[in-house]
């Protein structure tokens, strides 16, 4: 079984993401709304790992790898300010 939990914003339907859009700068205020609501999804999402290590579903290996792996990505979004690279290039592994 594989739990694949992403910090994922959603754009606005209107909005189209190319590569020559200009770079976005958000106020502090902006910056800080973010980090807020990112930390309170993040901290909602450890707390479903860890039910899902007691349950059984997940080992206590594969767990801490998810969590290391949800933290790296808080990490990296803080690094860009809270500013998703769109540019960068993600490859699904699905499981037939």
């Amino acid at each position: 079984m594989v739990f694949s939990f992403s910090i994922n914003p959603v754009l606005a339907e209107t909005q189209t993401v190319t590569k020559d859009q200009p770079k976005v700068e958000l106020t502090d205020e902006q910056k800080e709304e973010l980090k807020e609501l990112y930390e309170e999804m993040l901290e909602s999402k450890k707390e479903i790992i860890k039910k899902y290590i007691e349950f059984g579903v997940l080992t206590e290996e594969k767990g801490s790898k998810i969590l290391e792996k949800m933290e790296s990505r808080l990490k990296e979004l803080e690094e860009n300010n809270y500013v998703p690279n769109w540019d960068k290039h993600h490859h699904h592994h699905h499981k037939d």
